[in-house]
């Protein structure tokens, strides 16, 4: 890694883990790609909040559904969770948020988020998730433009992702160093992984709900996917079969999927970039990291983030001793260590 990019990950790093307000005015970069317009993340977030606000027009307390929106850095599965969420029966978004961001970064128009009404939908699901491009899209707080454009707090419930920092760092290497050069990549992936203290920290001081779920655990989907449904109140929606049974519905880029796509700036269109099966279920992935990118996620402390989101994920499940032993290694404090 070339030692200018190095230092401002390293720099990155610092502010984002003291959760530093100067993040908010810090100046994003445009590529000429993904990002065609000078922006900082304040102006960004304004923008988002602008669009939503369009469609929240009018709407009283009452009239939002309860939303479960997933956040975690990209390659966490997130997908086929939405995918799972939306075969339970929930209305299960792709990227709402961000997807307005990425129109607004490019300069494009998006089209407001126009939600269902809560007698005939009262609960629905998003993901939005952190990276992999541009700076922007892995430090914006998705809670943030909602709350602001008027969505409720006590009507969101932060569910917040992760996975093995090895493994995932991997899949963003795969799938993304042929459109962005891979050291660049790796620092996106830092601060994506550790803006999970600034979007915790903010649920928190918004008093949402906030409950944990890492990748890991769908090694044992059955029991833990009802374990999460069971936290976030949804047991009633909860079939074995929405997790074993998905058939054709897990093909996630055809019309069979249970998720709802929007519509992206053509450049950020990813052919391929999603996996079918027909069942919710983990997929190991074999890392293979450098020495140095390794030891990165050591020193910036992406290895700490994931340790306390797995010590989350246990508590908030309600996972037994053998269960934990059995999804995370015999000491969870020495994962990815």
């Amino acid at each position: 890694m070339q030692q200018e990019l190095l230092d401002e990950t390293r720099h990155l790093a610092d502010l984002i883990r003291c959760d530093a307000p100067s993040i908010a005015t810090m100046a994003l970069v445009p590529d000429g790609k993904y990002q065609t317009r000078p922006m900082a993340l304040d102006a960004l977030t304004g923008a988002m909040t602008a669009c939503l606000a369009e469609g929240f027009r009018g709407l009283a307390p009452a009239d939002y559904p309860t939303l479960y929106c997933a956040w975690g850095k990209c390659r966490v599965g997130s997908t086929a969770l939405t995918n799972l969420f939306g075969v339970a029966g929930l209305p299960s978004y792709y990227q709402p948020v961000k997807t307005i961001a990425r129109h607004t970064l490019t300069g494009s128009t998006s089209a407001p988020w126009l939600l269902p009404r809560p007698e005939v939908e009262p609960h629905i699901f998003c993901k939005e998730m952190a990276g992999p491009y541009l700076l922007g899209e892995c430090l914006f707080i998705p809670l943030q433009p909602l709350i602001e454009a008027g969505y409720p707090a006590d009507k969101l419930h932060l569910i917040v992702l992760d996975r093995e920092p090895d493994s995932s760092l991997a899949s963003w290497l795969s799938k993304w160093a042929e459109r962005v050069p891979p050291e660049r990549l790796v620092r996106n992936y830092v601060v994506a992984a550790l803006n999970k203290v600034r979007v915790s920290a903010y649920a928190h001081r918004q008093g949402v709900a906030v409950s944990h779920y890492v990748y890991e655990a769908s090694k044992e989907p059955v029991q833990t996917v009802r374990a999460l449904f069971d936290r976030l109140g949804l047991l009633g929606r909860f079939t074995e079969s929405a997790v074993t049974d998905w058939n054709e519905m897990g093909a996630l880029e055809s019309e069979h999927a249970r998720v709802i796509y929007p519509q992206e700036p053509p450049v950020y269109v990813v052919p391929g970039l999603h996996s079918s099966d027909t069942t919710y279920r983990y997929r190991a992935r074999r890392a293979s990291l450098t020495d140095d990118q390794q030891a990165l996620l050591t020193e910036t402390g992406v290895r700490d983030v994931y340790r306390a989101s797995v010590h989350a994920c246990a508590a908030d499940l309600g996972l037994g001793s053998a269960v934990e032993l059995k999804l995370f290694g015999a000491d969870p404090t020495e994962l990815a260590a």
